[in-house]
């Protein structure tokens, strides 16, 4: 495939800038690491929302990019050797979008290695925990009388913000200094636990300091709050 037209998900969604990279997402946790890293880095982009409303993640133009159905998904025209890339999960983007710039990842090998490693922790640890807990405590989980999932959620969300809280000690990210895809990946999902989610107080939110400092810093920086917008209505 050498230009966007060749991909089925064009038909659905048209590129109006087909020279700019395009975005398939909702404003949810996941979504927003992706239109959060663009505008960090200043790439031209063009998004596109997926509406969960109709199902357009199950359509046969969706599942042609992303056979997982699930937000966010790009196809960059300008991928490896100039040839359309398409591209899906959260983390893989963000070390695609980190590589292509040379931004937001360090390239001494150790702490690279490190930026990794948190955005791994994120990938498999406080997404799963925090969306299963968001599940039983703000949705679905209501339906049952027995809190023993709810709880169990509840105590290793709470585990993790403990782990994060102590990395964070004395430093102004996750890494240091630096700031980087690993807190792209992790804030927008404390963010949402105790936002939309609603349970700080069940996680006791605020013993933990450090992540509320961080957090906060994260939500005040510019481009976080335009890529939390996107995309829009």
């Amino acid at each position: 495939m050498n230009t966007l037209n060749d991909f089925p998900i064009t038909r659905k969604w048209p590129a109006r800038h087909p020279e700019r990279l395009q975005l398939y997402s909702l404003p949810t946790p996941n979504g927003v690491k992706v239109s959060i890293a663009l505008e960090e880095l200043g790439l031209p982009y063009e998004a596109h929302r997926v509406s969960f409303d109709t199902q357009e993640q199950l359509s046969p133009e969706f599942l042609s990019l992303n056979p997982n159905n699930k937000i966010p998904a790009i196809l960059d025209p300008h991928g490896p050797g100039g040839r359309p890339l398409a591209l899906w999960e959260s983390g893989a983007i963000l070390l695609y979008l980190a590589d292509k710039t040379g931004q937001l990842l360090s390239q001494d090998p150790a702490t690279r290695w490190h930026t990794v490693q948190w955005l791994m922790w994120q990938m498999g640890g406080a997404g799963p925990m925090f969306g299963q807990l968001g599940f039983f405590h703000k949705f679905a989980g209501k339906d049952w009388d027995d809190k023993r999932p709810r709880d169990r959620y509840a105590a290793e969300s709470a585990r993790l913000l403990g782990v994060l809280d102590r990395q964070l000690h004395g430093r102004d990210w996750v890494l240091g200094s630096d700031y980087s895809i690993a807190d792209i990946a992790i804030f927008p999902w404390v963010r949402n636990l105790v936002g939309f989610y609603e349970a700080g107080e069940l996680v006791g939110f605020g013993r933990f300091t450090q992540v509320r400092r961080v957090l906060d810093a994260f939500v005040a920086r510019p481009a976080v709050q335009r890529g939390l917008q996107v995309p829009g209505v």
